[in-house]
């Protein structure tokens, strides 16, 4: 079974219930740290090569593994350890749970009873799996959530041009393809790409003790 195109488009909606509206993809710390509305192109860029590469990539292993019946336990300790601060962690462990109850709606099945300890990427893996989706697909869902991840948290954060910030996101599309080509033949744990951001940690860490904030992260 091969996923269709409407059911990718699904879980890259902005308004699947799986906890993403809490999210700025570390843009409101950004912002707060001095980033203008006018650097998020390039903050969307740099996120695509650094933290989002990371989690394409074991989105993508996580399905090869899912798929040869592995220990998914693995893609999420090689996760973790590209992952240096435990705010990211934390919260893409959140997401994960999230993700875990959308996985069990749309292809319920048994998982593992520590499923509910895994990150996003590792989850959203596992539904690739299930779903029949393309390792490219995954990468390229991983890539695109981020993304609008960002640009959505703008447009409530410092107020856009809509149009204007979709544009962003479509001159972003080349290389969210390049970004999914570049990990879709990824099979095991160690192939998973480790490339840090130290001030999107640094600014996670930050915002995790923020008492007012408009994100959780």
């Amino acid at each position: 079974m091969s996923t269709s195109p409407l059911l990718l488009a699904l879980l890259g909606d902005a308004r699947l219930p799986s906890g993403g509206h809490t999210q700025s993809a570390g843009l409101e710390p950004a912002l707060r740290a001095g980033t203008t509305p006018a650097e998020v192109p390039a903050y969307l860029r740099s996120r695509l090569r650094t933290v989002t590469l990371v989690e394409a990539g074991t989105a993508v292993v996580a399905r090869a593994v899912a798929a040869d019946g592995g220990d998914l336990a693995g893609v999420e300790a090689a996760w973790a350890a590209r992952t240096p601060s435990a705010a990211l962690r934390a919260n893409g462990r959140r997401l994960g749970r999230g993700y875990l109850r959308v996985l069990q709606a749309l292809r319920p099945g048994p998982v593992d009873d520590r499923a509910r300890t895994w990150s996003r990427p590792v989850v959203l893996g596992l539904l690739a799996h299930r779903t029949g989706m393309d390792p490219a697909d995954v990468a390229r869902l991983v890539g695109y959530d981020d993304a609008q991840t960002v640009t959505s948290a703008l447009l409530k954060l410092e107020p856009q041009d809509p149009l204007a910030v979709a544009v962003w996101l479509s001159e972003l599309l080349p290389d969210i393809e390049e970004m999914a080509v570049r990990v879709a033949a990824l099979r095991r744990p160690e192939q998973i790409p480790a490339h840090g951001a130290p001030l999107v940690e640094r600014w996670a860490e930050t915002h995790d003790t923020t008492t007012e904030r408009l994100f959780r992260a």
